[in-house]
């Protein structure tokens, strides 16, 4: 393990909370998958873009409040909610466990998020 997986972690959610796109990505492998279980995988760095893009052009505001954190070599988990704002005025908070596997160099290859689809769809609708 060559870096601080969980701050890497860390900032990726905090490029999250201002919704920038070209910042988010620069924390992946050109290879990465990230996974939202209820959803169907985005796999290298233009569908990774293209689902980012799709959380975040609806959005005014996100935060990911991380409950519990633990690391194994260069696997991260972690409980936390996810609070997104959407520029209609709707919020909704969404409980997920998250894992993360990451690069020596501090990529994220790996990023797979187990929530409940319906939880946000509600909130939102």
């Amino acid at each position: 393990m060559a870096v601080n997986c969980e701050k890497v972690i860390s900032d990726l959610f905090a490029a999250w909370t201002r919704l920038n796109v070209d910042e988010v990505m620069t924390h992946f492998t050109e290879d990465a998958v990230w996974d939202n279980v209820p959803m169907s995988p985005a796999k290298g760095h233009a569908a990774i873009r293209e689902m980012t893009h799709g959380f975040m052009k609806d959005a005014s505001a996100f935060s990911a409040k991380i409950l519990k954190s633990a690391h194994d070599g260069n696997v991260v988990f972690n409980e936390r909610v996810d609070t997104i704002v959407m520029k209609n005025g709707k919020k909704a908070d969404i409980p997920v466990a998250g894992m993360f596997e990451l690069t020596d160099g501090g990529k994220i290859k790996v990023w797979r998020d187990y929530f409940d689809l319906a939880t946000f769809t509600k909130q939102i609708s």
